[in-house]
């Protein structure tokens, strides 16, 4: 395992970002830390992103547009997909499989030597129930549904990116980011949503952390989380000592940021 040695990080400003689905809640947390942090972002969407003036709008579908998208990018963090469980064959299949096979390989082709690639909680569902805990990074898969067995596929392609190509693939794990205020109120009412909580700001806070981390050559799987408020569920050690990345909100901090 990569430590993370803030005296060996990249920096920030030499790094040309793209962020695909810019334009969703977690996507633009990134876009503003990245910016913030002095990086140069290249936002990506179906719809017109905000926050920074590089902008490509089209489908990660398209592998056009894909190609056109990671043009002299150094860094790709690839949040774009449908986000939870939907129509396979309507939305998941070409969103988050065809999707996620036109983004890795453009990037691939296009020189990219570090992915961000974001997964979800999802995929080790079932061990939250039975434990143990916290659920490590190395923990037997257990995917919810569909839309996490999507995720998995996209990190067995990261793995295999990382092993064939020696890029650094780093797969991460998001908590529960709530995308509007029924979501908010969802997550409120259970027992379990405010120790997955993930806010916005500490969302910007990880994938700047991911940007600057030295690069590996390897791929790894990390989870990002806020502080929890009862327990720790997802091992947050990884995300720190790959990439020194130590959430600073709890729930429900940051919850209404930017609605």
């Amino acid at each position: 395992m990569l430590v993370f040695d803030p005296e060996e990080e990249v920096m920030t400003q030499a790094r040309s970002i793209l962020v695909t689905g810019a334009a969703g809640r977690i996507g633009r947390a990134a876009v503003r830390a990245l910016k913030a942090g002095g990086c140069r972002v290249r936002a990506f969407d179906v719809v017109r992103s905000t926050g920074t003036d590089d902008v490509v709008v089209g489908s990660i579908t398209d592998p056009d547009a894909v190609r056109r998208a990671v043009q002299g990018i150094d860094v790709l963090i690839h949040l774009a997909a449908t986000p939870d469980d939907d129509d396979f064959l309507e939305k998941l299949l070409p969103n988050n499989i065809v999707g996620a096979y036109h983004v890795l390989e453009e990037a691939r082709l296009a020189g990219v030597q570090k992915m961000v690639l974001a997964s979800s909680g999802q995929v080790v569902w079932w061990q939250r129930f039975t434990g143990p805990l916290p659920v490590t990074a190395s923990a037997q898969p257990s995917p919810r549904g569909w839309y996490a067995a999507t995720k998995l596929f996209q990190e067995a392609a990261g793995s295999a990116f990382a092993a064939q190509f020696r890029i650094t693939v780093i797969a991460v794990r998001l908590g529960w980011c709530p995308r509007d205020g029924a979501q908010i109120e969802e997550l409120g009412r259970t027992e379990w949503g405010p120790d997955v909580y993930l806010s916005p700001a500490d969302a910007g806070r990880f994938f700047e952390c991911a940007v600057r981390a030295p690069q590996s050559g390897r791929f790894e799987v990390v989870y990002a989380m806020s502080r929890p408020t009862r327990k720790v569920i997802y091992d947050p050690t990884p995300a720190r000592e790959l990439l020194g990345f130590e959430p600073q909100d709890t729930w429900p901090e940051g919850a209404l940021d930017g609605l």
